[in-house]
């Protein structure tokens, strides 16, 4: 199990929920599970309104480093990543400090998510 734990201005507190390792949920999909209100339109990586700064709490090499097209795509666009985190999460599995919520795979690692 992972502690996912949400901050934003937009909520009164952060919340902190449990995620199931290895179902192969988004983390949008465990957000809208647990009411946090990210903020969301198309729900298929192209919009970009989910980007969120995702950190890993671990000492350990992370494991959700990988990107889906679309997501390096739109982050890239919308100024979040650059080429050169693109390459450093492709060559040296470095994740860049975006991703799109509902293209983010929860793995069994401690993050914490900002919107």
């Amino acid at each position: 199990m992972a502690d996912v734990t949400f901050t934003s201005p937009a909520m009164p507190k952060d919340v902190t929920v449990y995620a199931v390792a290895g179902d192969t949920r988004t983390l949008l999909s465990v957000a809208k599970e647990h009411k946090v209100p990210i903020h969301f339109e198309c729900e298929n990586g192209e919009c970009g309104s989910c980007a969120c700064e995702v950190s890993a709490l671990s000492d350990k090499a992370p494991l959700a480093v990988h990107l889906t097209e679309k997501e390096k795509t739109v982050l890239r666009l919308a100024g979040k990543i650059t080429p050169d985190q693109v390459r450093a999460a492709e060559v040296s599995d470095l994740p860049p400090p975006y991703r799109l919520a509902c293209q983010f795979i929860v793995r069994d690692e401690d993050i914490v998510v900002k919107f």
